[in-house]
């Protein structure tokens, strides 16, 4: 058994941890056995109307395909939220400048400009959720 000192939410607590598995060759599961959660006495259904459920929204169209455009299309890293785009279409960057910023597990990631050139199209928008490999910019 080890001791430790943990202090959650400003209170300290003396803790004992068992190490399992230490020279026995392994670690074996036991789950812990929790005690069922206490419901509350279900209340007449004929005394309180059902909501209604809400209506299912369509589906967003597909986006139609526009025309081709030409440059380096700067994809999403990783899954995120747009918070931010420092350019606008027909800007010129150069290689490094700021593009836009996405925010990623609580994180702001600076998205810059792989190489000079002009923006030609931004494929998204400021608060948009992108996945990864979404197209983002194109550079040309």
């Amino acid at each position: 058994m080890k001791k430790f000192n943990v202090t959650v939410n400003g209170k300290s607590y003396a803790v004992e941890v068992e190490e399992v598995g230490a020279g026995q060759g392994g670690f074996t599961y036991a789950p812990v056995q929790q005690s069922p959660a206490v419901q509350a006495p279900a209340a007449p259904a004929a005394s309180v109307p059902a909501p209604k459920s809400p209506e299912p929204k369509p589906a967003p169209a597909p986006k139609t395909p526009e025309s081709p455009v030409s440059g380096e299309l700067l994809t999403a890293p990783m899954p995120g939220t747009i918070l931010d785009i420092k350019v606008t279409e027909g800007q010129a960057v150069k290689a490094g400048e700021l593009i836009l910023i996405l925010e990623a597990m609580k994180m702001e990631n600076e998205i810059v400009s792989p190489k000079d050139g002009v923006v030609n199209k931004i494929h998204t928008s400021k608060s948009s959720t992108v996945s990864t490999g979404e197209p983002l910019v194109t550079i040309g």
